[in-house]
Formats: C-alpha cells, structure tokens, sequence
C-alpha cells in the first residue's frame, strides 16, 4: 500500500518507520520543515531506540520519504494515518485544533490529486481522541461524494511507551480496528497484518467509540496502577514494610490481581471483605498521618455506583421495585455488606414497595454475622422475599437485576416491567433487547 503518516512526533515517526519496514510505500507529512529535513536525511525527528536504523532501512529502500506537501502524500494513497498531538487544554479538554487542520487538508488535496488504483482510501485517527470524534468531526468531512474517491474513516489506536516504542509496534499488546466500513476495515487488516502474525498479538474489530474510549481507558489504569503502587508505600512504610517485596509477590497472581477479574463494568464491590480491608487500610494510613486519597476515592466511586442507581429508580416515577438477586455475588448467601442490600435498604427508606428474589438466600437458614447484618438492615426481609422471580417482578414497575440465575432470565422474558435495570452486564441479548431495558453503566 500506499501509506500517508501525517505528524512526524513519537508516534507518527515510528508508525513510518515501521511501516516501511514491512514493505509498504509511506510518505511522512508534517508542517515542521525541520523534522521533514531530519527523515529525508536519514536524521529522527525524535530520540527512540533502534528508529534511526529502521529510517535508513527505509529510504535505502526507497520505501520512505518525507514532505511538507499533503497533495504529495496523497497521490494514490490508500491510507491516511493521523498521528498529530492532541495536547491539554486550560481545562483539561482534549485540543483538536490540529486534527481538523489535517482532516480539512485530506478532503481539500482529494480534488487536486489522483485517487488510490484500488479506488478506496481510508481515513484513519491515531492520535488520541475523545470519543465521539470520529462520528462528529471526522466522518462528516468526508460524508460528501468526491470524484473518483471512495472514503472510510477509522480509529486505530496506538500502544507505544516511548523508549520502547519500535519494540511495541512490531509486538503490540493488540490491534485495535474501529470503524463502520468494510473496506476499510480489509485494508486495516492488511496493514496491520504484521503485527497478528506475532501468536500474542490479536485483532479486536470493535466499533469507533470503543476504539476511541480504549486509549484513555488504558492510560488511567496505568496511571492508577502506578499511584496505587506508590500510596500503599507511603502506608507501609510506617508500619517497617518493604512496600518492593509486597508488591513483588503481589503481581505474581495473575488470577486476580493482574487479570480480567472485576475489571468487568457491573455493580458496586460488597461482601466480607473488600469493604472490610479497605476501611481497615484506611485507618493505618490516618494513624500514620498518610493522606491515602486514591484508596478514599475508591470507597467513594463505589457508594456513587450505589447512589446512582436509586437516582435511576427515583426518576421513573416507578413506586414499586424488584430486586432479583441479593447476595453479594452469585453462588452464595453471603448478606454482609452487600450492595444490594443496601439498594433496598434506600429503596425502602424512600418509600418504594420492594419485593426481593434470589435463588439462594433463604431468611431461616441464616446464621452467625450474616444473620446479624440482616437484622440491622433488612429486619422486615422475610416479609418482603418473594418465593419466586415471577412473584417478585408481579406489579412492580421497575426490576433491578443482578442474578443471572436461568429463571430470573426467563422470567424476565415471560414479563418485564416497564423498566430493567441489569446490574452484572450478563443478561443475554434477548434481555437486552426488551423495550424497558438499561444497563448500569452501558
């Protein structure tokens, strides 16, 4: 392919370079004559290890050159990649000045020059972007027919830490491919085709605001991994721990800690614990005069969770509530600090009429803390329990639905309320599809 690489920084230089060295034709485009001049000499524009190899590799080649001019780039091209910054503004926001720029460069230079031989050329976001950029800023430029141009736009994340960068484009994590066009999601595939060729390396098509909503989701966990990390030293190391040695062993589980499990969008954490645990590391940082704010958030991102669901209760108008599924988590009885428990709870408070249905629970056969905890929030339980699903959901107007349990999902399906509120994101399509359906977080 033909390939333009608009932005010649960190990750617009090693995308070139990159590549090139798999064989395809790529012209860098920047409005920086200087970085221009460093490439076409053989020079990076930036400092990353092994680049200035895969540059002279490149223009030995005769595969890689570099200009100012959008209208010779994308001569024939098939691939525009937009690898431009996207700084801060005062305010945090997202600046996209310099994407438009380019976006408006494209469609312009698309009149004056020839078109791609394959007939199809796709437009494609490297930089990172908020979601909804693609369908409010980079689609439309190009929803108006051009002659002799077929376009489809995309989202291509990057996944390159400088200093490692050349390493991560030729074994990235994974490629990420956002975009509604079929065509361009063949060329992407083709382009990107080195990169699955590595057995860790897979291909994920997903749609543009995902595509869009993975970087930043990616780069807060980072950032929340590294002020984890550091706030539990500062705990620690009043107590005589070697915050290294607990973290060591603490990334070899790699079935809970560093793994898929709870990073899962659902409902608020619970049980005996995780609330438990977190209030009691809360206390040794404030007895060793430790400010431990990212623990302190973590306790208060997972009350609002909580609170936003009695919001959207409240604002349906509904008065009467099922709630179907009530431990903590499926599979066991465990009451002690469930969140849904404290959702009726509320709920209750608030005045709506709650009926409750879980597979397990069974009011009689509680015993020790479990019971206790029962008594001090749910002392009317054995009232407001429902022998059934299809008992519990009978008049109420709004069901709220953690239990996955095959007869809540059948019941469902025989007889939804007006509203559904699915609370574990794992219902099934046929749930989803009810008229009155939402989902917590999605």
């Amino acid at each position: 392919m033909k390939v333009a690489v608009f932005g010649l920084g960190y990750v617009g230089t090693v995308t070139a370079a990159g590549l090139a060295s798999c064989g395809h034709e790529v012209v860098g485009v920047d409005v920086d004559r200087d970085k221009v001049t460093a490439l076409t000499e053989g020079r990076s524009p930036v400092v990353e290890p092994g680049i200035e190899q895969l540059i002279a590799d490149g223009l030995a080649a005769g595969r890689l050159w570099a200009t100012t001019s959008a209208a010779a780039a994308l001569h024939q091209a098939d691939v525009s990649l937009i690898c431009v910054g996207t700084p801060s503004g005062a305010h945090g926001q997202t600046e996209l000045a310099h994407l438009d720029r380019v976006l408006a460069d494209i469609r312009a230079v698309m009149w004056t020059v020839s078109p791609p031989r394959a007939g199809h050329h796709s437009v494609v976001i490297r930089s990172t972007v908020p979601p909804g950029t693609g369908s409010e800023r980079v689609a439309p430029v190009f929803a108006a027919e051009i002659s002799g141009w077929s376009v489809g736009t995309a989202m291509v994340p990057e996944f390159l830490r400088e200093g490692c960068a050349v390493n991560d484009f030729f074994e990235p994590p994974y490629v990420v491919v956002g975009t509604d066009s079929a065509r361009t999601r063949g060329q992407l595939d083709e382009l990107f085709a080195f990169a699955v060729e590595n057995p860790v390396t897979d291909i994920h098509h997903v749609s543009v605001p995902t595509a869009e909503a993975l970087k930043y989701a990616c780069n807060a966990f980072h950032a929340t991994k590294v002020s984890f990390a550091n706030e539990l030293a500062r705990v620690f190391r009043g107590y005589g721990v070697d915050s290294r040695e607990v973290m060591e062993v603490f990334v070899h589980d790699t079935k809970l800690n560093i793994a898929p499990t709870y990073l899962r969008p659902g409902f608020a954490y619970g049980g005996s614990c995780l609330p438990k645990d977190l209030r009691s590391l809360q206390h040794l940082a404030r007895t060793s005069g430790v400010d431990a704010p990212l623990l302190a958030g973590t306790a208060l991102t997972n009350d609002l969770v909580i609170r936003d669901v009695v919001e959207r209760v409240i604002d349906t108008g509904a008065r009467s509530v099922a709630l179907l599924g009530l431990s903590f988590k499926p599979d066991t009885d465990d009451l002690r600090e469930s969140p849904y428990v404290e959702v009726a709870e509320r709920l209750i408070g608030k005045g709506f009429e709650v009926r409750i249905w879980d597979p397990i629970i069974n009011p009689d056969r509680l015993v020790g803390a479990n019971l206790l905890h029962v008594q001090q929030r749910l002392p009317h339980l054995s009232r407001i329990l429902a022998a059934t699903p299809e008992e519990a959901l009978g008049c109420s107007e709004v069901a709220l639905v953690s239990s996955t349990d095959p007869v809540a999902v059948s019941a469902l399906l025989a007889g939804a309320p007006p509203y559904v509120i699915d609370l574990v994101g794992r219902l099934g399509r046929d749930v989803e599809r009810l008229a009155g359906y939402a989902g917590v977080g999605w």
